[in-house]
């Protein structure tokens, strides 16, 4: 397994386990998260706020099915169908399936999450 495949597979733990501390340490410093509704957060700090939100919130799940990964020399790029589960605060249901695509820079001997987009499939 390559260090990008170890570093994707982090990331995505690190979200499963609601880990902020683990989930920053996984994070370009020029980060952009975009939202299936198209809301979009720039830099890391911005997208560590939002997660510390999301991450508190213990209704939700999300099941990821691989479509394919890349990894290059200096890039990584991996594509997932996103089937996504959570309540409203009313108590009803909330269910979502998108396209989750993520984007790894290599810094130094780090992969770093560059680009995460979530687009309605």
């Amino acid at each position: 397994m390559s260090d990008a495949r170890r570093a994707i597979d982090h990331h995505l733990e690190t979200i499963t386990g609601r880990d902020l501390d683990g989930y920053a340490a996984t994070l370009h410093d020029d980060v952009v998260l975009v939202l299936p509704t198209g809301r979009t957060f720039v830099g890391k700090a911005a997208v560590v706020n939002f997660h510390r939100e999301f991450f508190a919130d213990t209704d939700w799940t999300q099941e990821l099915t691989e479509r394919t990964t890349t990894v290059g020399e200096h890039t990584a790029r991996a594509l997932f169908d996103a089937d996504y589960r959570d309540v409203d605060p009313a108590g009803a249901p909330i269910h979502q399936r998108f396209l989750l695509g993520l984007v790894f820079a290599r810094v130094g001997e780090e992969w770093l999450l560059l680009h995460d987009q979530c687009t309605p499939g």
